[in-house]
């Protein structure tokens, strides 16, 4: 299975780690822990815009709502909740990874690069307008669009690199020492897209991400998201996380996927 299942199987391996920070790739994906958390409720949420109109900034900040205060408890930063909270919500100028993390389903429906670009912009100034946050999200999202038609590890690697002014060109035993708890796109997004490069596949990728003890369920869900665009997501890592989801979550994610993803 490909798609939007990669950033939401991220987050869920993830989620047991994010305050529970490890330094391997040694660990059970799966534990008592793990539940979906504010990335995941965020992917769904650009999903369903995504299906009811994909031009309409109102649809975008009303799914966003809908789903974020029907989960209030997901994991959401203060001035998010803030956010939410508002009748008629402005963005604050954000750099934190939140416009990466959810950014995942405007690849799968956008039919260029251009305009894969034109929707991770848009999905992302609703909150995160500051230039870090959406260079996050336009980055992230034409990752996983040239990973799901065809360009190699190196070809991502060099357009990334090109447009956005990310070293990719690090390895992760030299940042896995050093690397601590960052929610910046500018620290946290180019670290998981490396998590991607230095893979041999999808379980690889979450293994690294999760190695490097920092934002784990981000950091996951991230890396996932252009994983499972390169590679398929094993079946039992795809149904753990699917069964993990509530019913409101899964609707939409199977709506999508029938609409978008096949």
């Amino acid at each position: 299975m490909k798609g939007i299942i990669g950033a939401i199987s991220g987050d869920i391996i993830g989620s047991s780690r994010e305050f529970r920070p490890i330094k391997t790739k040694d660990f059970r994906l799966f534990n008592g822990y793990s539940c979906f958390t504010d990335d995941t409720v965020m992917t769904i949420a650009i999903a369903s815009w995504l299906i009811k109109d994909k031009d309409s900034k109102d649809v975008l900040i009303s799914e966003i709502k809908r789903f974020g205060l029907r989960y209030p408890n997901a994991g959401y930063g203060g001035m998010f909740k803030k956010w939410l909270s508002q009748d008629s919500p402005e963005a604050y100028g954000s750099w934190a990874n939140g416009s990466a993390m959810r950014v995942s389903p405007v690849a799968w429906v956008a039919d260029s690069l251009e305009e894969t670009q034109k929707l991770a912009e848009m999905s992302a100034i609703v909150t995160h307008n500051h230039p870090e946050g959406i260079k996050g999200a336009l980055a992230t999202g034409d990752a996983i669009f040239l990973a799901r038609t065809g360009s190699s590890k190196e070809e991502i690697k060099e357009h990334i690199e090109d447009n956005y002014d990310y070293d990719l060109s690090r390895k992760l035993d030299d940042i896995r020492p050093y690397y601590g708890f960052d929610v910046s796109c500018k620290g946290s997004v180019p670290e998981s897209i490396i998590c991607f490069l230095e893979a041999c596949d999808f379980e690889d990728t979450i293994r690294n991400a999760v190695s490097l003890g920092g934002d784990a369920d981000t950091q996951a869900a991230i890396a996932g998201s252009i994983a499972s665009a390169y590679w398929e997501v094993p079946s039992k890592i795809a149904a753990r996380s699917i069964r993990r989801l509530d019913s409101n979550l899964l609707e939409v994610f199977i709506d999508f996927r029938e609409k978008f993803e096949k």
